[in-house]
């Protein structure tokens, strides 16, 4: 039984255990465990700490990015909305334009053909003039046919005109 190694390595043991609870490290093991079982604790409920605001910050963006979904869509419904009220008022910006050009347009054509009505009738009344004057002038003479061709031009222009 001495002559065999196991029973000197547990004599050996059990002395070096004995040392070990003389000098107290047994203590010391013992507050280190401690010492890494509570930095552990702490480390695991920083870690559900940081889960929870994660989580809650999650949360919070996807409650962010809803509403900003929910303004975007406002928005684009609004600017629809708003190019649709543009579009009418250029539609009808643009008929009152058409409008008034035309009625322009018709308001200068009257004014020429009332024009050209004046110039015909006054080139009626000049030819008519001519004429007469030709007509009378070969037929009466003297001062009687002054005054008549006279009187006869001064009618026919104040009627033409």
């Amino acid at each position: 039984m001495f002559a065999e190694p196991e029973f000197w390595v547990a004599v050996g043991f059990s002395i070096l255990m004995g040392v070990f609870i003389y000098i107290g490290a047994h203590r010391t093991v013992l507050t280190a465990l401690d010492h890494r079982r509570d930095r552990i604790k702490s480390e695991l409920d920083d870690a559900r700490r940081l889960k929870d605001e994660a989580a809650k910050l999650l949360a919070d963006y996807k409650a962010r990015q809803a509403s900003a979904e929910r303004e975007a869509q406002d928005i684009i419904t609004s600017a629809k909305a708003e190019a649709e009220r543009i579009a009418a008022e250029a539609k009808a910006k643009m008929e009152d334009f058409v409008a008034r050009r035309t009625k322009t347009a018709e308001g200068k054509i009257a004014l020429a053909e009332a024009q050209a009505v004046a110039d015909v009738r006054a080139a009626a009344a000049t030819a008519a003039v001519a004429a007469a004057s030709t007509i009378l002038s070969g037929s009466v003479k003297g001062q009687i046919a002054d005054d008549l061709l006279s009187k006869g031009i001064a009618e026919v222009r104040a009627k033409l005109n």
